[in-house]
């Protein structure tokens, strides 16, 4: 009974909308990529610097996605934590070959884990070491190590390389982050119901 009950849970998840917030800074390829996963016919044929954030949507193993383009920019990372609370996943974009600003990368990285919002709840998290192509650009196991992603304990996460431009990588990817997320929804909700038992066990 109750493999066919999470069974059915992971259908109604299928079926259901996922939030997915992109983070990253700025020119590191977010937008790219999101266009990327959008039909032919609304792809943009010129990308521009996202002012704020941009809400966008496309489909992709059966879900409807909605993916929140936050900008990279200085004065627009303060933006972010306002769009905590609505996401189910997260899409952390780095341009691997701007070495010079991984220091950046991982500082607003780090304010993002340690969000409240955050704590209490499994997010997964989904890097991409965008611009893999470039001569000088690094690989998935040296941005690990740079970004300290082995710290990550609480929270799925995967690092693929990109190319925004071509595409490469960037299936797999989100793939695996949709996949994450039906199963970080249904334990959410299991944790969900644990803690009202036991607010009404203490009463």
């Amino acid at each position: 009974m109750g493999m066919l009950h999470n069974l059915s849970d992971l259908i109604k998840v299928k079926r259901d909308k996922m939030t997915i917030l992109v983070l990253g800074l700025n020119n590191s390829g977010k937008s790219t990529i999101i266009n990327h996963f959008k039909k032919s016919s609304e792809q943009s044929a010129v990308m521009v610097p996202t002012v704020g954030f941009l809400i966008e949507q496309f489909y992709n193993m059966g879900v409807n996605i909605k993916a929140i383009d936050m900008s990279g920019a200085t004065r627009y990372r303060n933006l972010w934590e306002h769009q905590f609370k609505n996401c189910q996943g997260i899409i952390y974009v780095i341009d691997a070959s701007d070495r010079m600003r991984f220091v950046v990368v991982k500082d607003e990285l780090d304010l993002v884990l340690q969000h409240p919002d955050f704590c209490n709840r499994i997010v997964p998290i989904l890097f991409y070491g965008n611009k893999s192509d470039l001569e000088d650009s690094l690989s998935n196991v040296k941005i690990a190590a740079a970004l300290g992603l082995e710290n990550i304990k609480e929270k799925p996460w995967h690092i693929c390389s990109s190319n925004a431009v071509s595409g490469e990588g960037l299936d797999e990817g989100v793939q695996w982050l949709v996949q994450q997320i039906r199963f970080a929804i249904l334990s959410n909700k299991k944790k969900g119901k644990k803690l009202k038992l036991t607010s009404k066990d203490n009463k």
